[in-house]
């Protein structure tokens, strides 16, 4: 097509594209329009097919001059974003670009329009300097082998019963009926709750009665007063006294089984003593660990790159990943984003106050991301077919299993895809931390690596 274009630059990664469509090609679409109107058409007095031109453009003289301008605006738009060396100003997939005025259409003139959208912001990652990246120390010795040896005893633990005669003690599962009570003893309403079940000192439960309860037994009723700190973190509770009335209906214990071979041929048949068992969950741990550790200093390395390398992000782009982040929220609550808003609404919440709140972290992440991206595309980096059979390698050395069932599981083009993705990016982290400072960081346990 016949046209001219000229770019200019607006805030926040937005462009304005001006189009000028030359008259010649806006006469070819409008003769094409009304070939088309003319075969289809069908108006008394003249065989379909053969309407004159005249009397189409007497009747649908509007509408084929709205169709040639829809046609020459889609026309032009595709055959400049389908050129390979406009890639860079290429729309951003979350919003289609606006037309900022109905163009005059008048066929002895050429055709001009401007629309305007978002683009992919144009990043030069140069500011590497005073970036320190600190790596946490943890260590997963015989004290972590053991907290995890516990956890896997209480998944695999049994629940009986406890005697009658047995109290509670800290970590039975107990089951009680409970209400709160006014001044004069009488039930405050809205407060009785029947059937209720918790591991007594995990605080699970509104009046925080886990000490309360220790040494009551099955079918024995205590009232409980209670006063709380003024700075607890229950705003209903802080600095209040309370009246309980707690029953306690049945008392749980959990029957941990022995730490023996028994146990684990349990966890998993490949296992034939506890040794091996061991160690494999400390091969696993190390594994878990190294990859929380990279995660935790590629975060802390894209976080000083954002703050070093400032640019804006798209409006859209950022929209897009939040209405993404509440779609995948009423996924998890089973319902539709509308039904999540009417809740949040009948709660006193909006969703507009609840992604406001997500902004801040989402900015940084999409930063994060395009810098990556920027990187990757600047530096070249690539990929052969030798590193990814490296990565299948180190795949099953990490995950216990045989490169066959690594490349089985990789065999989908998508995820043959994202694993070649994510070897370039740890070839370009690579590269990067041979360019800024990596310092010793703090010491922490296994456990608290995972809870950051």
């Amino acid at each position: 097509m016949k046209l001219t274009k000229k770019y200019e630059k607006l805030e926040k990664s937005a462009v304005k594209l001006t189009v000028t469509v030359d008259k010649s090609e806006l006469e070819a679409i409008y003769n094409k329009v009304t070939a088309n109107y003319s075969k289809n058409a069908q108006i008394p007095g003249f065989r379909k097919g053969h309407v004159p031109a005249n009397v189409l453009v007497q009747k649908y003289g509007d509408a084929l001059k709205a169709d040639t301008l829809s046609e020459a605006i889609d026309g032009s738009l595709n055959e400049i974003f389908s050129d390979e060396n406009e890639k860079d100003n290429r729309p951003l997939p979350y919003a289609q670009p606006k037309l900022e005025a109905v163009p005059e259409m008048d066929l002895t003139k050429d055709l001009t329009y401007t629309v305007t959208y978002d683009v992919l912001p144009k990043v030069e990652v140069k500011n590497f300097s005073g970036i320190t990246v600190k790596e946490p120390q943890v260590t997963v010795g015989d004290a972590e082998l053991a907290e995890e040896l516990k956890g896997l005893q209480e998944r695999n633990a049994t629940v009986i019963d406890k005697k009658d005669s047995e109290a509670v003690a800290k970590d039975d599962i107990v089951t009680i009926n409970y209400s709160e009570l006014d001044d004069n003893g009488a039930l405050v309403e809205g407060s009785k709750r029947e059937g209720f079940v918790f591991t007594v000192g995990s605080g699970e439960n509104l009046y925080k009665i886990d000490d309360e309860i220790i040494g009551m037994k099955k079918n024995e009723t205590k009232e409980i007063t209670k006063t709380y700190a003024k700075d607890d973190a229950d705003a209903d509770l802080a600095g209040k006294t309370k009246k309980i009335s707690v029953t306690v209906t049945a008392i749980k214990l959990r029957n941990l089984p022995a730490l023996d071979d028994d146990l684990a041929q349990d966890v998993n048949e490949k296992y034939k003593t506890l040794d091996d068992l061991k160690n494999d969950l400390k091969h696993q741990m190390e594994v878990a660990k190294d990859r929380r550790v990279k995660e935790m200093k590629n975060n802390d390395l894209l976080t000083q790159l954002v703050e070093k390398n400032q640019f804006d992000l798209p409006a859209s782009m950022l929209a897009a990943e939040l209405e993404g982040r509440f779609n995948m929220m009423a996924q998890q609550f089973q319902t539709t984003p509308q039904q999540l808003e009417k809740m949040l609404t009948a709660s006193g919440q909006t969703k507009e106050a609840m992604t406001a709140a997500w902004a801040e972290e989402s900015e940084k992440m999409l930063k994060s991301r395009i810098i990556v991206e920027s990187l990757l595309k600047e530096r070249n980096i690539t990929v052969t077919p030798e590193e990814i059979e490296a990565q299948y390698e180190k795949i099953a050395a990490d995950g216990g299993m045989t490169v066959e069932e690594v490349k089985k599981h990789y065999s989908d083009p998508r995820s043959k895809e994202y694993l070649i993705d994510d070897a370039k990016e740890q070839k370009l982290y690579d590269e990067l931390y041979k360019e800024v400072k990596v310092s010793k960081g703090d010491k922490m346990s296994f456990a608290d690596l995972f809870k950051r």
